[in-house]
C-alpha cells in the first residue's frame, strides 16, 4: 500500500524517460545486427527494414575470410595477459604508495594522475620509434608491454582511493601472527581489493579488446592482428563491404557483451562494497 502511495506521475514519467533512453541507445545495435544478416544491395537499398529472411552467409564467410579463430586467439591473449600485468603491477605500486608516504611518493602518484590526461596520439610517433629501438614491434609481447605503460595510471589511480579504505589494524595483526609484507599483501590485501580489481578488469579489457590505433602501429605481421584490425579490412580505399564488417562487427562485440553479463555479479558486489566503505 505505501509502494502504491510512492509511485506517482513523477515515478512514471521518469521511469519512461529512462525507457526512450535505453531504446535510442539501442538503435546502434539494431542496426548493426540486422544489417549483418543482409546482402549488400538489400543494404544499401534499405537499411532500416527487417531483412526478408535470417540469412548467416555472411558470418560464415567472414569466419573464413578473418581467420576468426585466430584473430579471436590474438585478441584473447592479448587482452588477458595485459590485464593480469595491469593488476598485479597497480595494486602493488598503489599499496607502496599508500602505506609508505613520502614526497618522492607524492610526486610519483601525481605523474600517474598527469600522465591521465595525455592524449595517445600526442605520444604515438615517439611510441614507434621507442618501441622499435627496444625490439617490441610486431609482436604479442610487445603490445603487451605497451598495454602495461598505458593503463598503469588510470589502473593505480582507482586501487590509490580503495587501498586508503582498509584499515592498517588488519594488516598490523597479520604481521605480529608471523606474516611476511609480500604475505600480507597477497594474503590480506590483495583478496581485499577484489571488487576494484574487477571494475579495473572490466574497464580495461572494453579498452584493449575493442582497441585498434595501438595494435595498427605496433602490430604489421597480418598472423598476429586482432579482431579491429581483421574487421577494418573490410573497408578498402573505393569499396566498403558494409554486409561483410557489420558480420565482423557482431562476431567481435559478442566475446565482450558475454564476458561483461557474466562479470555483472562481481561489479554489483563492488558497488555495494565501496558504498559500504564509504
Amino acid at each position: 500500500m505505501e509502494a502504491s502511495k510512492n509511485y506517482n506521475l513523477r515515478t512514471f514519467a521518469l521511469e519512461l524517460l529512462a525507457i526512450v533512453l535505453a531504446l535510442l541507445f539501442l538503435v546502434p545495435f539494431y542496426f548493426v545486427i540486422v544489417n549483418s544478416m543482409k546482402s549488400f544491395g538489400d543494404l544499401l537499398v534499405n537499411s532500416a527494414n527487417l531483412p526478408k529472411s535470417i540469412n548467416f552467409d555472411n558470418y560464415v564467410k567472414v569466419w573464413g575470410i578473418m581467420k576468426f579463430p585466430k584473430v579471436f586467439t590474438n585478441s584473447l591473449i592479448i587482452t588477458v595477459f595485459s590485464n593480469l600485468g595491469l593488476v598485479v603491477i597497480g595494486s602493488m605500486a598503489a599499496y607502496r604508495l599508500v602505506r609508505f608516504p613520502s614526497k618522492f611518493n607524492n610526486l610519483l602518484f601525481l605523474a600517474f594522475v598527469a600522465a591521465m590526461v595525455i592524449p595517445f596520439q600526442s605520444i604515438m610517433i615517439p611510441l614507434v620509434k621507442v618501441a622499435s629501438e627496444v625490439g617490441l614491434m610486431d609482436s604479442k609481447l610487445g603490445l603487451i608491454f605497451c598495454y602495461f605503460g598505458f593503463g598503469i595510471s588510470m589502473t593505480v589511480f582507482l586501487y590509490h582511493g580503495f587501498v586508503k579504505a582498509i584499515p592498517r589494524e588488519i594488516e598490523e595483526s597479520a604481521t605480529v601472527d608471523g606474516c611476511t609484507p609480500y604475505g600480507v599483501f597477497w594474503k590480506i590485501i590483495f583478496p581485499l581489493l577484489k571488487p576494484m580489481s574487477v571494475t579495473i578488469i572490466l574497464l580495461n579489457s572494453l579498452w584493449i579488446w575493442n582497441d585498434f590505433l595501438l595494435p595498427l602501429l605496433v602490430l604489421n605481421s597480418p598472423d598476429l592482428r586482432t579482431i579491429p584490425l581483421a574487421t577494418y579490412s573490410f573497408f578498402g580505399q573505393y569499396t566498403k563491404q558494409w554486409d561483410m564488417a557489420l558480420a565482423a562487427l557482431v562476431l567481435g562485440v559478442i566475446p565482450i557483451v558475454a564476458f561483461f553479463l557474466a562479470m555483472q555479479r562481481f561489479i554489483i558486489e563492488g558497488i555495494t562494497a565501496g558504498s559500504v566503505k564509504g
